[in-house]
């Protein structure tokens, strides 16, 4: 019997790694170590939902535990010896406990195709024999064996698939263009430097399937004619750097990474570079300058790094998901995976669904899908009877979607129409108490504090952005600057030298496009609809829903309300700081 933990980054900052050494010390303590053998997986992996996390999985029962807390390890592992019924608030069931579905049977996971998640919940990913075990280093193996480099391309060309970094190039175009130029030296290189708020996809791979990034990058190097590779990780994820490395060293030993590859004499080294979590190295020339010791600033192109990339070497980038797809496509054939999508858009995306939704985790549907879908029968709609207001698409540099776009189909032509980029896969849900201005605020602070600085456009020009959405957010913006937005954000698309820059304005842009009259709400009454921008807000107490509780007499950080027992709190309007606490608070809808 085994029972993986989920025990992944996000698991572990609501408990996991406690859980799994509690579980592991109470296996020994009851003796069971010949009967149950406890192991720990990425949250990749996790077959429940972030929001009761931690999670665990037994096998060969099926049985999922979430919200399970160290207090619970005795009884359980009794139960699992026992054979009992499992502790029935800890189990995943939306029906009655003795009807335990099967994992395609729930709302959560039925729409959902698992392709770059295949190995979901069955592998420990510190084991490349686990790994080898579900058909891993096949793709490998065939592509150094038994193809050629041109057959390698194709292959890759006929599945159509694109890069799942947020641009959508075609894979087979940036391959062939690698493979054709001529140099001595080329490089490999996977782009893992996830930034996005939000965004925990590439994260997750690395941490839960790192074998299947490596032999990605491996078949990527034999099209090429490549022998160097590079995964450039942020420092901020220290669990997949520890599991890449482990990963590196045990295909070293098996043969599959080096010197002389299964015996064909093809040679491919590869290397962990940490990057210090600048958002702006996502960019893929700066990237590669950071890799090179210098500062991560972007260049112009041409030359594209086909061309001239890494120490000014033929380098082709791509990032985690790609690489992570490619072995499936040379095993099961390019037609196999174009078969699920739309027209233009091939195979499945992962999406990390967050925000005001209520089942928040790693999503993987097919291309296609509609955002309804995925937000409202997987996501499980927006918590606490609230409305939904818009999604998020793309991070910092992508657009919000409203309502009235829900049933666009997730490619990335559709997503274009709705002046939103579908970049590496982040979908932050927003409810109806999203102030609009604020979002687009929250973005270009990112985006500005994030700039590198090297091009005027992006450097001056998302600076005053920022400050006149600072001024409306503060209640002293004119209609006037409504015109400045859009016109500065025109010069900035146009000018920037990176896409950074380029799609600097998109959140401001989108938002204002949807909700227009949010700013103009903001700009000429005043107000703030979402009650989310304290400078436009003030705040009273109702007497006659006043239930003299207290709350916010208790809660209020500067100690402006008074209050006694049996009587209506009263808020000094003069020393109130607009922090929302007290209506936060208040269980009565008594401060308006």
């Amino acid at each position: 019997m085994r029972v993986k933990v989920f025990n992944g980054e996000g698991c572990r900052a609501k408990g996991s790694d406690e859980v799994y050494r509690a579980l592991t010390a109470e296996v020994r303590s009851q003796g069971v170590q010949d009967r149950i053998e406890v192991i720990e997986v990425g949250e990749e992996h996790c077959p429940g939902y972030c929001t009761l996390s931690p999670s665990l999985l037994v096998e060969p029962s099926g049985m999922i535990y979430q919200d399970v807390q160290v207090r619970d390890a005795p009884g359980l592992v009794q139960n699992l010896v026992e054979q009992q019924e499992p502790l029935s608030k800890k189990i995943y069931s939306p029906r009655k406990l003795e009807e335990i579905p099967e994992e395609q049977e729930t709302d959560f996971f039925g729409p959902q195709l698992f392709w770059t998640l295949r190995n979901r919940g069955r592998i420990d990913p510190e084991s490349i024999e686990e790994y080898i075990a579900m058909d891993g280093y096949q793709g490998a193996a065939e592509a150094i064996l038994e193809m050629e480099p041109e057959e390698i391309i194709e292959e890759v060309k006929v599945s159509a698939i694109r890069g799942r970094g947020g641009a959508g190039f075609p894979a087979h175009i940036k391959w062939k263009a690698g493979a054709g130029a001529r140099s001595d030296i080329k490089y490999v290189v996977c782009n893992a430097d996830e930034g996005d708020p939000g965004a925990f996809m590439d994260r997750s791979i690395l941490e839960g399937d790192p074998h299947s990034v490596l032999e990605g990058m491996i078949i990527a190097a034999r099209a090429i004619g490549s022998h160097h590779g590079y995964i450039y990780c942020r420092t901020e994820y220290p669990l997949a750097v520890r599991r890449l490395s482990i990963a590196i060293d045990q295909a070293m030993g098996y043969g599959l990474l080096g010197e002389n590859i299964l015996g064909s004499g093809f040679d491919f080294h590869l290397q962990i570079y940490q990057g210090a979590g600048a958002f702006v190295c996502g960019e893929g020339t700066a990237l590669q300058h950071s890799i090179e010791g210098k500062r991560g600033m972007p260049r112009p192109k041409p030359p594209r790094s086909t061309d001239k990339g890494l120490f000014n070497r033929p380098t082709v980038l791509n990032n985690v998901e790609t690489f992570a797809n490619i072995p499936q496509i040379i095993v099961k054939g390019g037609k196999w995976y174009s078969g699920v999508g739309t027209e233009k858009s091939k195979g499945t995306k992962v999406f990390a669904l967050s925000g005001d939704v209520r089942n928040i985790g790693l999503v993987e549907v097919p291309m296609g899908t509609s955002l309804r879908t995925i937000i409202f029968d997987i996501g499980g709609g927006i918590p606490d009877k609230k409305k939904f207001k818009a999604v998020q698409l793309g991070g910092p540099s992508g657009g919000c979607i409203p309502e009235d776009y829900l049933d666009l189909p997730v490619d990335f032509e559709a997503i274009s129409q709705a002046n939103a980029i579908m970049g590496s896969g982040g979908m932050i849900v927003m409810d109806e108490s999203t102030c609009m201005v604020d979002m687009a605020h929250y973005f270009m602070d990112f985006i500005q504090d994030e700039s590198c600085g090297k091009c005027t456009p992006c450097r001056e020009g998302t600076k005053r952005l920022l400050d006149i959405l600072t001024r409306i957010k503060e209640g002293q913006g004119e209609e006037a600057d409504l015109d400045r937005l859009e016109s500065l954000s025109a010069y900035i698309t146009d000018t920037s030298l990176c896409g950074l820059g380029q799609s600097a304005p998109t959140p401001v842009l989108s938002a204002l496009r949807s909700f227009r009259k949010e700013f103009e709400a903001h700009i000429i009454d005043k107000q703030c609809p979402a009650k989310k921008c304290p400078a436009l807000l003030h705040f009273e107490v109702d007497p006659e829903k006043c239930a003299s509780c207290g709350q916010c007499y208790r809660h209020c950080p500067a100690k402006v309300i008074s209050w006694q027992k049996k009587e209506s709190a009263e808020i000094d309007k003069e020393k109130c700081i607009q922090c929302l606490t007290c209506y936060e608070k208040c269980r009565f809808e008594a401060i308006e």
